[in-house]
């Protein structure tokens, strides 16, 4: 395949991990109800542990110091949900050892403050506090109580609906109080002072306050921001039935995520309206846990095969699971713990803490490739499955430890591409290229003509030597789909060449187009696996039909591309009687139909 021609098959990634098997080792006990566990990514080293008493600990080198960093249990409501619950870092925290906590003050109220450290780095200064925010609790639960600086380097802020039970006051939906919301603040740009930042979506709308950022949020217990592309990850505490998980982009404001209107994907309220909602991720019932405890993104080196997993337990059933960015979850390890937060260190090792044991594990995966059937794609469509010859992505972690994108540069296309090496049913897959790209680790390869007349294959991947297991994928005779050039037109060739077809480059009636695609089956004289296809154009077997705006058009030529490598290409004519504007095209071979694509068409 020629290498200029491979930036079609990267123009959109969906990341897909199966989540591996964990252990736990013990990191550090002796602590006393810990809640939140941070790094200061500072280069120290060092873990701060919140106590909910008041009292914030450091562990360095897998010892608990005697002398705590902050202690305010002076100043503190404790008991139920309330106390020291949330520690955040500033990124510049090395050179101005500044930081913030949440806490319910003397009168049951949430205080986010700020503190300073002294000349002794392993102790804060008590009597540096300095009240940034407060608002009332009506309740002694739901308080949320998690901080986090966000990629734009603004702090969140979790606050839960006030408390009692079905929020009865509906401050879950009220966007004139705090309550039930993410709130966004600037607290860095004037040290001291907290501002409402101007791009907060409600900052201008009546009855609603500037600080937030996102609303319908029952007990948001522990959120996080993926270190690699900056996605939000919000796990909200559910009220008679369900736990929810939620995820967004970091760009994603004004999001309305259901509480009280929904418990869940379900309708909390009578008759509910489900409109302008955000819909969690995954929910699970309360027969697998009660309280569900947000975590982290697996970002770290030590454990490969867990990369890009985020990681999530049960307060009550002490299970923890791992989400893909396709939203499969799995089951990763049963536990006894009372899991009351997660934490990851400088380096993005993760760690889980057992509030009752006072004790923190750390978090430990396996280092071998690992992937599911979901995240075995069409490389166009990026619907699951597989056709013989054709091309596709594997979505996986564990293959490639740094960013960018490794590319076979001749054909035949290698069988192994940076220590990475692919089987389906054993028959060896050439491959195209090995990425890691925003978060998302893939493989692109041929499928093996070899599968031909089968309905499944045992996929493997392997990496220097280590294999993943086998995952079973479903096969087919033919899934056709479109290349997409920016996730939205077709790569075409006319009579201007190679280009996405618009509005400034329509499609003529009357003339011929090129369409690039996947997934259109068997042809004749096929070349060997991982060889390109000859100029003498190997036919489909099958005739693709291909409509424009609903009616058929005439097609000449349906076969391999000549020159590249498991790439299909349609030629055909606009029709001379077209309709102007933008129009729907799809392509259909053996009973399937690629997902509609649209060109624009003028005179």
């Amino acid at each position: 395949m020629h290498p200029r021609r491979y930036a079609v098959l990267l123009l959109a990634c969906a990341l897909s991990l199966t989540a591996q098997q964990i252990s736990t080792e013990l990191f550090v006990s002796g602590l006393g109800g810990p809640v939140d566990i941070q790094s200061a990514r500072d280069g120290s080293d060092r873990l701060f542990v919140v106590e909910q008493s008041g009292l914030i600990r450091i562990v360095r080198n897998r010892q608990l110091l005697n002398q705590p960093f902050l202690d305010i249990q002076d100043r503190l409501t404790t008991g139920s949900e309330r106390g020291l619950l949330g520690l955040a870092f500033p990124a510049g925290f090395a050179q101005s050892q500044r930081f913030y906590v949440n806490y319910t003050g003397a009168g049951g109220h949430t205080v986010i403050s700020m503190f300073e450290v002294t000349a002794d780095p392993d102790i804060a200064n008590a009597g540096s506090e300095v009240i940034l925010l407060t608002f009332n609790q009506p309740f002694s639960n739901h308080n949320g109580g998690q901080l986090q600086f966000g990629p734009d380097g603004m702090l969140y802020v979790a606050a839960g609906d006030g408390g009692s039970g079905g929020d009865p006051n509906n401050n879950g939906q009220n966007r004139n109080t705090l309550l039930g919301k993410l709130l966004r603040v600037d607290v860095e740009s004037q040290p001291g002072t907290l501002i409402v930042p101007a791009s907060n979506p409600f900052v201008n709308t009546p009855n609603a306050r500037g600080e937030i950022w996102a609303y319908g949020l029952r007990n948001p217990w522990r959120f996080s921001f993926d270190r690699e592309n900056g996605q939000l990850w919000i796990a909200d505490v559910g009220q008679n039935n369900f736990e929810e998980v939620n995820r967004s982009s970091s760009s994603s404001a004004g999001l309305n995520y259901g509480w009280r209107r929904m418990e869940g994907l379900q309708c909390f309220e009578t008759n509910c309206d489900m409109s302008g909602l955000t819909f969690p991720v995954h929910t699970y019932s309360h027969s697998q846990g009660c309280s569900v405890t947000g975590g982290y993104v697996y970002r770290g080196g030590q454990s490969a095969g867990l990369r890009g997993t985020y990681i999530y337990g049960d307060f009550c059933s002490g299970r923890i699971w791992g989400i893909d960015a396709q939203n499969q979850n799995r089951l990763l390890l049963d536990t006894t713990f009372e899991i009351s937060t997660f934490g990851q260190d400088q380096d993005g090792e993760l760690f889980v803490a057992d509030r009752g044991a006072g004790r923190i594990y750390r978090i430990l995966g396996e280092q071998r490739p690992a992937f599911s059937s979901a995240g075995v794609v069409n490389a166009a469509s990026f619907e699951q499955g597989l056709v013989p010859g054709s091309l596709a992505s594997i979505f996986l972690s564990g293959v490639r430890d740094t960013l960018g994108i490794s590319r076979a540069n001749a054909v035949p296309l290698p069988l192994s591409l940076d220590g990475i090496s692919v089987t389906m049913d054993g028959a060896a897959a050439p491959i195209l290229a090995v990425a890691s790209v925003n978060g998302a680790e893939q493989v692109n390869v041929q499928v093996p003509w070899e599968l031909i007349d089968q309905t499944s294959a045992a996929v493997v991947v392997t990496r220097d030597g280590t294999s993943s297991d086998p995952v079973s994928v479903a096969v087919s005779p033919a899934q056709p789909a479109v290349f997409l050039i920016d996730g939205e037109r077709p790569a075409i060739q006319h009579n201007i060449g190679f280009a996405p077809v618009t509005n400034a480059a329509p499609l003529r009636p009357g003339e011929f187009a090129v369409v690039y695609l996947t997934g259109l089956g068997e042809v004749r004289l096929f070349p060997p696996t991982g060889d390109a296809a000859s100029s003498s154009f190997a036919t489909l077997l099958e005739i693709v039909e291909v409509t424009l705006d609903g009616q058929p058009v005439e097609v000449v030529f349906a076969g391999l591309a000549p020159n590249f490598v498991g790439l299909y290409q349609v030629n055909f004519r606009v029709p001379l009687n077209a309709r102007t504007g933008l129009l729907e095209l799809v392509f259909s071979v053996q009973g399937r139909s690629s997902p509609i694509v649209h060109v624009w068409v003028e005179q």
